[in-house]
């Protein structure tokens, strides 16, 4: 099958475009930024640019659209929706334009909101942030476009957080602090969080492109069980050979105040900080994900979640215990 990846250059694409390779398909990547793995695969362009992906979509038969704004502290917020919306409409319109009838598209949960509860695909969305916002909107003006298409398929997947081997994202944030012997834990930890690692992720969307037929097809996306914050530090400590309490923590009021001032010095200064309050309200909020609709359907993680954990701590940190004990 002939395929393109847009947001290919990223972890997620990168990954994906090996395992597509792997399985015969011609694959070729649209980015912002050259592919550091498939430097010969990938046209650099903005997806904000419609003429750049009317050329890219030419002559594939299945589009992937990873390509997002997604950091925290994007500015101006007007991006998300310059890249996460306006970028979206392009692609549509180049599909569109091209006859291609089959489009996967990453999504988030961050649709959800903080303290959503447990989120099925069905339930309401209430983003709480410009990113979330604009990630939804995305999601309607792919549904448009499928409304004025309905014998074309389009897979809508919300991920959860994804880790992995390479990833500099919140996971690994997370252990870097832990292993620094600087982390505080805010709150009482007792909030749990989906995780998604990347090697599962990557089959999934393979197989959900692969596989797709007609019409709507919505999916959340994380691998279980789920760990509460509690427990996902002290496998860390106890992977590194500490003790897996922490002897300190603070209220997440004291927390909350806390970045709030880091965004006060963050706005005078111009500096980004690696604490902000919208941090403090994601590390505490509770992010389960139910995945109903994974489990409906024929897909198997090849990585169990505690083994992907594993590998990712032994890749980034060292080998400094045997095992990581799974819940």
């Amino acid at each position: 099958m002939r395929i393109l990846v847009v947001g290919g250059s990223g972890f997620i694409g990168t990954h994906l475009v090996g395992d597509l390779l792997k399985s015969g398909h011609q694959v070729r990547i649209f980015d912002k930024v050259p592919s550091t793995k498939y430097p010969e695969l990938c046209l650099v362009g903005d997806i904000r640019d419609r003429q750049a992906l009317l050329s890219a979509v030419q002559g594939v038969e299945l589009v992937y659209h990873l390509a997002a704004e997604h950091r925290d502290d994007v500015r101006p917020v007007s991006l998300y929706y310059d890249v996460n919306v306006g970028g979206t409409e392009n692609l549509a319109a180049a599909c569109q334009a091209h006859g291609v009838c089959r489009l996967v598209f990453t999504s988030s949960v961050a649709i959800y909101g903080l303290n959503a509860g447990q989120p099925s695909e069905t339930s309401p969305p209430r983003p709480f942030n410009d990113y979330g916002h604009s990630k939804l909107q995305g999601e309607k003006a792919l549904q448009t476009w499928l409304e004025g298409n309905p014998a074309c398929s389009l897979t809508i997947v919300r991920p959860t957080v994804v880790f992995g081997e390479g990833n500099r994202g919140n996971v690994y944030n997370l252990v870097k602090q832990i292993t620094s012997g600087r982390f505080i834990m805010v709150g009482d930890g007792k909030n749990k969080k989906s995780m998604a690692y990347i090697a599962n992720i990557s089959s999934f969307l393979q197989q959900v492109g692969e596989e797709a037929s007609n019409g709507l097809h919505v999916f959340n996306y994380a691998d279980k069980p789920d760990l509460s914050m509690n427990q996902l530090v002290g496998l860390v400590r106890t992977y590194l050979g500490k003790d897996a309490s922490l002897p300190v923590r603070i209220p997440y009021l004291a927390g909350l105040a806390g970045g709030a001032c880091f965004d006060l010095l963050g706005r005078i200064t111009g500096r980004k900080f690696p604490i902000s309050s919208i941090r403090v309200k994601k590390f505490c909020a509770d992010t389960v994900i139910p995945i109903e609709a994974l489990l409906s359907y024929d897909f198997h993680p090849p990585v169990p979640l505690a083994e992907g954990f594993e590998k990712f701590l032994q890749h980034e940190f060292g080998n400094s215990r045997s095992g990581v004990e799974g819940e």
